[in-house]
């Protein structure tokens, strides 16, 4: 009698997974790529812990012969860890959640199990009930310089960015301190009608320091501010500072994140603007007061995902100066190798209070060196999938990837 194979769906829309490290770690089993013809149907979403690793949620749906048996595992990720490292730890608890399900089919005699720890256990360290104390006391520090080249006949430019941030993240309360500071200079050639050549070069700098702090009120309430002081030579802004403080609700708990996420909320704020030149409302430096709804949503279930952006801001000094914008994508599983996906973005902008009375230079237009006034902006794009063929076709060969 042939060994009846445990049908398996991988479902990782949004989260990193290696289906070819995968297969090739797990041999006992049938990938499929239509979910409704598996007999499980593993959910896999991941989200940035404080950190900076990733935690990740293995949400096994039974189906078929496994009908109404769900389970759920959760494994973070070392901050510091490879490629490598953290593959092998993925594999390891993707292998934990299927045992149970191989368990209970014919197969199970093929399966090896080993449950050997890879090393003694630090009583002190990882026995139940005591609390492991981190010398960091849960502080992360990061720092970075990046930078690019690039030139031909006609067009030159150059740029490079440093940052520096410092945060700390608990259940109760979030902490970030950030620096960001970058130059980028371009140069273009060209040459009039009597063959003159002309060197035009454009210079932008920016900076950015900011602090937050976002306190758990609840398991769905939260209260939080963020301030800071930045400059943007690129939308005229010779400095401005900025407060903003609000709360936020979240229909679900914060703890069902990986899953689930609907969140509301409300701030006011207040900037202090200094401009490099004039505005085309005659100002060189205003105070600005306003405030702003703003409203997500996320869904990763079994039909696919959904993510919807809301958000809406404007003056008090006048409420004809506002910014809405709106986001949304879907990715809807249709049938078994049949999806439908669609994402959009639009935004109708009527804040643009720092452009600069005199506009900008066919140079900086050519260059796309200055920011310059418009409306709206709206982006969006669709596809359909269909997906058909072999079933368990589960061999492996990364020849020329």
């Amino acid at each position: 009698m042939q060994p009846e194979r445990l049908k398996v769906f991988i479902d990782c829309q949004n989260a990193r997974c290696d289906m070819q490290f995968i297969r090739s770690e797990i041999n006992v089993v049938d990938f499929l790529l239509d979910n409704e013809a598996a007999d499980l149907h593993i959910l896999i979403t991941d989200y940035r812990t404080g950190g900076d690793g990733r935690q990740y949620q293995f949400i096994f749906f039974g189906q078929n012969r496994f009908h109404g048996v769900p389970d759920t595992l959760r494994f973070s990720t070392d901050p510091n860890g490879t490629e490598f490292e953290d593959r092998n730890l993925f594999i390891k608890y993707l292998k934990l959640g299927l045992a149970p399900y191989l368990a209970k089919t014919n197969l199970v005699s093929d399966v090896k199990i080993d449950l050997k720890s890879n090393g003694e256990r630090n009583k002190d360290e990882n026995s139940p009930g005591l609390s492991k104390k981190d010398p960091w006391n849960y502080w992360v520090f990061s720092t970075g310089i990046n930078g690019h080249v690039s030139t031909d006949e006609v067009y030159k430019t150059s740029e490079w960015e440093i940052n520096l941030s410092a945060n700390r993240v608990t259940e109760d309360l979030k902490v970030e301190f950030r620096f960001d500071a970058g130059k980028n200079r371009s140069t273009y050639s060209m040459e009039d009608d009597n063959n003159n050549s002309e060197k035009i070069v454009i210079k932008n700098d920016n900076f950015n320091f900011q602090h937050s702090l976002v306190k758990s009120l609840s398991k769905h309430w939260s209260w939080g501010y963020e301030g800071g002081i930045s400059k943007n030579t690129f939308s005229n802004n010779k400095n401005r500072i900025r407060f903003e403080t609000g709360i936020e609700y979240n229909i679900f708990p914060y703890s069902e994140v990986n899953t689930k996420l609907f969140t509301i909320s409300y701030t006011v704020d207040v900037r202090r603007n200094h401009y490099i030149d004039t505005t085309l409302y005659e100002k060189i430096s205003e105070t600005l007061w306003g405030h702003g709804l703003e409203s997500n949503l996320s869904l990763n279930q079994k039909w696919g995902t959904l993510g919807f952006g809301l958000d809406f801001h404007n003056y008090f000094q006048n409420w004809n100066y506002f910014n809405l914008g709106v986001d949304m994508g879907v990715d809807i599983r249709i049938t078994g190798g049949l999806s439908f996906n669609i994402f959009a973005s639009g935004e109708l902008t009527h804040d643009q209070l720092y452009l600069p009375k005199e506009g900008a230079t066919p140079e900086e237009i050519l260059t796309r060196k200055r920011q310059l006034a418009s409306g709206y902006n709206i982006f969006s794009g669709f596809g359909l999938t269909y997906r058909f063929g072999s079933k368990t076709n589960n061999f492996i060969n990364p020849r020329f990837n």
